[in-house]
């Protein structure tokens, strides 16, 4: 690992970590409170996704959807109006409403050959992105002046690494660059997140082969065809299910560096508290 004790990471001068775990555990939240204290570069996996790898993707359908009404298409057709995404650190949600959900079109549905193609663009946008991570490291030093460094991962990282094997190109890249950080949920906050993502259900990347069984299971469950299934119902159903499918692999990674529970991060309120929580966990791996 980067930093093999608590007393290597506290007497560092530069501080680099990866956070990693389910979306709504704090990593985000963490990243916001480092980066405000003015040390700390925030380097945001969803951010870089949306704005580098596929804006393009993003701003081409929303095209798509305003060259269907007249109007706008007149406007579009003269170069009269632009269409772009405000995506920011705190709002990712043209990333999200491009990746869409499969289902019947008239309830806001994809083709599953359509939203199978948008998952493999969103995987190869968000590997790329990680392995931008030590060419950000550089810059946020270099350019900024930053001594610190902050890696907002997503919560599908785990979907496309093998942390089993000690090879793997995208672990071993970002290791060699960052201390890897698990926030770890309870269960109490598992069932927190599937409360809150009942009420609001957003699109999330699958893992091809994890998508292919439940998308498998739930139409044959619910005896329906692709055109008949509701896209938030579908969505809501695989949200646990994907939950437990991610747990174990996020548990494997983090072998690869430190684990924290999402009750410390919460307790985070200065980059003092940060330095003690890492610590700690530094000394519990040892």
């Amino acid at each position: 690992m980067l930093y093999q004790s608590a007393q290597d990471w506290r007497k560092t001068e530069h501080k680099r970590v990866l956070v990693f775990g389910m979306s709504g555990l704090g990593k985000t939240h963490l990243s916001n409170l480092l980066r405000a204290s003015g040390q700390w570069f925030h380097y945001s996996i969803d951010y870089r996704i949306g704005t580098r790898y596929m804006g393009e993707y993003i701003t081409d359908n929303a095209k798509a959807h305003a060259m269907k009404v007249p109007f706008l298409r007149d406007l579009l057709m003269t170069d009269s109006i632009y269409i772009g995404s405000n995506i920011s650190f705190n709002n990712l949600t043209p990333v999200a409403t491009y990746l869409g959900k499969p289902g019947d079109p008239a309830r806001g549905g994809t083709s599953m050959a359509d939203y199978i193609e948008r998952q493999e663009q969103f995987r190869q946008a968000e590997i790329s992105a990680l392995m931008d991570t030590e060419r950000f490291i550089k810059r946020a030093q270099a350019l900024y002046g930053y001594p610190h460094f902050i890696c907002d991962s997503g919560g599908s990282i785990c979907e496309w690494v093998d942390p089993d094997n000690p090879d793997d190109p995208l672990l071993r890249a970002l290791a060699d660059q960052t201390l890897l950080v698990w926030i770890k949920g309870s269960d109490a906050h598992t069932q927190d997140l599937i409360a809150r993502f009942d009420k609001a259900p957003k699109p999330m990347a699958y893992q091809p082969e994890f998508l292919s069984r439940v998308w498998a299971e739930y139409l044959s469950k619910n005896n329906l065809q692709e055109d008949d299934v509701d896209p938030d119902s579908f969505i809501r159903w695989t949200y646990a299910k994907a939950l437990e499918h991610r747990q174990p692999r996020y548990e494997a990674m983090a072998d690869w560096g430190v684990t924290v529970t999402a009750d410390e991060v919460a307790s985070v309120k200065t980059t003092t508290d940060f330095d003690d929580v890492i610590a700690a966990a530094l000394e519990r791996r040892a």
